[in-house]
């Protein structure tokens, strides 16, 4: 290449490195902008420019690898301090891109601020979704399943509770996360803005972010049906000839005798109702149904001297095994202390 060539190259806006030097970043610049990036994305989360401060932080090694002149090292601090707010695993992708292109503008490609921001702003809001239905809504609450199954002593993983459950979780999700967004910085990095951009044309996140809602709906349909519990405590004896009762319960011996789980899914669809339909506020929602348990646990129509266990229909939501064999009922009084 001749020396008008290279200063050609070098002479472009915001060329870091001199004419006639080509300025290259190392993979341990782009992996101590993901580091600061992890630690700080939301360290100064605020109202005005979210994730922006986080995000020109972030980009400081690669800005004074790239950047010797003052004046271009404060332009460049500048143009990302902007607003900028995504999902901060999947949506590093951007500050790959964003590397990839401060890199070539600082060897002479004509790429200016303008272009720099419409990637940021651009490809945020899309990948924020894409994220956060990664993140919250497939790997969380898999990772959570396992911990909270193994911390509760289900029988088929543990048999009895264990405080490994929460480590296990902790670790598996901190190790997923950060192997996830490792992943997406590098690709980012590596395939720069068209690549990104190709990326996404392509409906690859579409077909990917597609199993990963059908696979995190599956997930919340499992803790549907080992966590949620509601129970009616409505019974009523049936003659059984030679003077037997035998009791029929309306939760045991009808619904579930029908469709097991029915009322747990019955609340879980109208939650989801209340929230997605109705616009209700999920914390007005919780509240509602402390309070609906709170009432549901309180022995409203049982009488004084009505035997340990004998309940309303509004109570057995926090205890419902009662009587022999679990069953919903009136039991033995408890022994006195």
């Amino acid at each position: 290449m001749s020396t008008e060539t290279m200063q050609g190259t070098g002479s472009g806006m915001g060329a870091g490195g001199g004419e006639g030097q080509k300025v290259a970043l190392t993979r341990g610049d782009v992996q101590r902008s993901f580091w600061l990036w992890t630690f700080f994305s939301h360290a100064n989360y605020n109202y005005e420019r979210l994730q922006g401060t986080a995000f020109a932080q972030a980009m400081t090694p690669i800005i004074r690898k790239l950047y010797k002149d003052p004046e271009e090292i404060k332009a460049a601090l500048k143009r990302h301090l902007v607003f900028f707010n995504t999902e901060p695993n999947v949506g590093g992708i951007i500050h790959g891109a964003v590397i990839a292109m401060e890199e070539q503008r600082a060897n002479g490609a004509d790429i200016d601020d303008d272009a720099i921001n419409s990637v940021k702003s651009g490809l945020m809001g899309p990948l924020a979704g894409i994220g956060d239905s990664i993140s919250q809504g497939t790997i969380t609450p898999i990772l959570l399943t396992l911990g909270i199954g193994i911390a509760a002593g289900n029988p088929t993983i543990t048999g009895d509770g264990n405080p490994l459950g929460s480590i296990i979780y902790l670790v598996l999700e901190v190790g997923i996360m950060l192997a996830l967004a490792y992943f997406f910085w590098m690709q980012g990095y590596d395939r720069g803005r068209v690549g990104v951009m190709e990326l996404l044309r392509s409906g690859a996140l579409d077909r990917f972010l597609t199993g990963a809602g059908v696979l995190g709906n599956m997930v919340m349909g499992a803790l549907t049906f080992q966590f949620v519990h509601v129970y009616l405590t409505l019974h009523f004896g049936i003659p059984a000839g030679g003077g037997n009762v035998t009791d029929f319960d309306i939760n045991r011996d009808l619904l579930n005798a029908m469709v097991p789980g029915l009322l747990p899914l019955g609340l879980v669809l109208l939650s989801w109702w209340l929230i997605a339909r109705r616009r209700m506020s999920p914390l007005w929602l919780l509240v509602v149904l402390v309070v609906v348990a709170l009432v549901g646990a309180f022995p409203i129509f049982a009488g004084p001297d009505t035997p340990f266990g004998c309940e309303s229909i509004l109570n057995a939501f926090f205890q419902p095994a009662y009587g022999a064999n679990g069953a919903l009922g009136c039991g033995a009084a408890p022994p006195a202390s």
